[in-house]
Order: C-alpha cells, then sequence, then structure tokens
C-alpha cells in the first residue's frame, strides 16, 4: 500500500483549502445566495461520523495516522452539536469512516470494538435523558467486525452483529465499506451478509476505504481514490445481481455515488441497463457529502429521483469546508440544483422515510 503523507498538517489544511478553492471555480463558483444564521434546526445529515475517544486510541496504538490521507479530526458529541446547531441540523446520524476495523489484529479485536462502538452509539447518543443536550440529535449505522472476508467465521460474526444492531440495539442502519482487504461488495464470500440484511430489510450506508492499490499522486486519497472505491463497489454490486437478488436492501451511495452518476450508462451497458433511469443505480440512494455542486447533482438527478437524494456534510472529516461556508446552511449551492420544496425533500423527508426509527424518535414529544 502507498502512503501520501504530506509534510505536515498546515500543509495539509492549504492543500485543502486550495483543493476546495479549485474545485468550487470549476463548478462555476459558489452559490451568492446568503442564509442567515439562526435558521430553524430541520435538517437530517445522513452522512457523518463518529470518533469516540476508545476508538481513536485504538487507531493510534496500532499506528494509523489518518483517515484517506486527512489528518484525524477532533471529535466529541457536543461539537457535533455545535455543528449542528451553527448548520440549522436536527439530527445527525453517524457511522465509523475509513479504515474501519481492518488494522485490527484479529476477529476477536474486531467483534469486541464492532460492538463497543455499536453500544456507544446506542448508549451515548441515542439513547439518552430528555434532559442531555444530546436528546434526540442523533440516530446510527450500526459498524459490523468485518476484516478479512476470507474468513468465513469473520462473515458470520457480521451478520450476528448486523441482527443485534438492528433487532437488539434498535439502530437505524448497517454501515459497510466499499471492500475489505481488496474485496468488493459483490463478492460471493459476503452472500451471507447480503442475505441477512435483505431479511432484516436494512438501510446500508456504504463508504469508501483507501484502495490496498493506487497511483502515486501526491493528493490524500480522499480527494478521487474515495468516490472511484465507491464506483467499483456499485459497479461490481450491479454485476453480481446483488440489487436485483436482495431487493429489500436500502443502499445509501456515500459521495453522490462517485462516478456512478456520470458512468451509468457506460458502467451499465454489459448488463443490459442501457436506460439510466431503468437501471438498478435508480434504486440506489445518494448523499450530497462533498458533492452538493450543481454538475454532480444534475448528474444524480439524471439517475434517479429526488426521493432518492439525502444531505450529508461528512462531519467531522469535512469540517474546514463548513469554516469556508456562512452559518445557517451547510449546502447552499443545493439551492441551484433543487426547489424549495425539493430542497424540503432532500434536507429532511427523504431520511425520514428512509429511517422510521428516527423519524420515530424525532416526532417523540
Amino acid at each position: 500500500m502507498t502512503n501520501d503523507h504530506p509534510a505536515s498538517l498546515t500543509d495539509r489544511r492549504g492543500l485543502l483549502k486550495a483543493a476546495i478553492g479549485l474545485a468550487a471555480a470549476s463548478a462555476g463558483g459558489m452559490t451568492s445566495v446568503a442564509v442567515r444564521a439562526g435558521t430553524p434546526r430541520t435538517r437530517i445529515d445522513v452522512h457523518a461520523h463518529l470518533i469516540p475517544d476508545f476508538y481513536r486510541q485504538a487507531l493510534t496504538d496500532h499506528g494509523v495516522p489518518d483517515d484517506g490521507g486527512n489528518p484525524l479530526p477532533s471529535w466529541s458529541p457536543g461539537a457535533a452539536v455545535r455543528f449542528m446547531d451553527k448548520f440549522g441540523i436536527q439530527a445527525q446520524v453517524v457511522s465509523i469512516s475509513d479504515p474501519g476495523f481492518a488494522f485490527l489484529p484479529d476477529r476477536a479485536a474486531r467483534e469486541q470494538m464492532a460492538r463497543q462502538v455499536n453500544d456507544y452509539i446506542r448508549d451515548a447518543l441515542v439513547n439518552v435523558s430528555s434532559a442531555s443536550p444530546l436528546y434526540r440529535r442523533f440516530g446510527g449505522f450500526a459498524a459490523l467486525p468485518l476484516g478479512n472476508p476470507d474468513d468465513a467465521g469473520e462473515v458470520a460474526a457480521a451478520c450476528a452483529e448486523a441482527v443485534r444492531a438492528v433487532t437488539v440495539l434498535g439502530l437505524d442502519g448497517i454501515g459497510l465499506f466499499s471492500s475489505y482487504k481488496g474485496i468488493y461488495l459483490g463478492d460471493p464470500r459476503l452472500e451471507p451478509l447480503m442475505r441477512t440484511l435483505n431479511s432484516l430489510g436494512a438501510y446500508v450506508f456504504i463508504h469508501p476505504v483507501t484502495p490496498s492499490v493506487r497511483p502515486e499522486l501526491s493528493m490524500p486519497t480522499f480527494v478521487l481514490e474515495f468516490p472511484f472505491e465507491t464506483t467499483r463497489a456499485l459497479t461490481n454490486m450491479l454485476y453480481k445481481g446483488i440489487y436485483l437478488r436482495y431487493p429489500f436492501i436500502r443502499w445509501q451511495a456515500a459521495h453522490a455515488g462517485g462516478a456512478i452518476p456520470f458512468l451509468s450508462y457506460r458502467s451499465g451497458l454489459l448488463a443490459l441497463n442501457l436506460n439510466p433511469r431503468k437501471s438498478s443505480y435508480s434504486r440506489l440512494f445518494y448523499d450530497t457529502a462533498l458533492s452538493s455542486a450543481p454538475p454532480a447533482m444534475a448528474a444524480v438527478r439524471k439517475v434517479t429521483e429526488v426521493s432518492h437524494i439525502l444531505l450529508g456534510t461528512d462531519y467531522p472529516y469535512a469540517s474546514i469546508v463548513y469554516d469556508l461556508k456562512w452559518p445557517g446552511d451547510p449546502h447552499p449551492e443545493l439551492n441551484d440544483t433543487f426547489t424549495a420544496a425539493e430542497r424540503s425533500q432532500v434536507d429532511r423527508g427523504n431520511a425520514l422515510a428512509q429511517l422510521p426509527r428516527l423519524s420515530k424518535r424525532l416526532a417523540d414529544v
């Protein structure tokens, strides 16, 4: 595996700021519509992450320096709430980001960490007292103890934890990664997990990871390799028939599906899905995290309906992006793509429709 580590955090932040500026310029600039601070908290953020102290310590203990070439950011429930308040977000549905648990040495360690993370989501974030400032501010996608799909026992353990997370802990869905040890979603070794998720009728969030083989480029891997990873996973699942054979799984593709909206026709040709709106890709759900610019959203709208597009921020990993934005709206550029009614769907309605447990919690008084 290659490692791209710029000389210092200052250099990295400078690179990120430059990348953001270039992206805004290439997308036609940021919207000029200012959104006032104090916007009511109505949005639901379905692409956000948590970094509990025990997980951060495990990363440190095993020499994992960053996530996708991005320095590991600070995170706490209180800081997440302050971020939500700043941008009119009522609740975040959190998940573990790259590298997941693959860095841990064995199956037992991964099982222990997955259970600890999922119990933490339930007990420290979701099932809190109504007197807590965290009350009704979080949902969660469960982490699974999967790092080596060649181990059938580990796949079985992932199935068991998925069942526990949904039926016992009451979490809102499951978080999976695009690949594990170079084995992509759709691989036959993961069939038992697909069957389990289908039987649960699970909502499943797919997040990219740093691939084991990639070009030597002087940039963090999240810039290009993350969206390409998502693209590889979604295409592999199409060709392996996952979407058709497991119709009760609802899939959320991170970062607007990577390159899938642009490549939906080309990547589906051999599967005879010649019309993007009739392809299995139209059944996926796409979040807006780091992908809210008009060109990206226009492509997504060609592949699926507005009801399948959900707000995501990638907090706290994308915090630097929001340092450059006015308070009130994390993605004001979405106003260039969606009407006010559609924006309400993207910001809130679609998430509540797909995550009924979260919807019930937010409706409870």
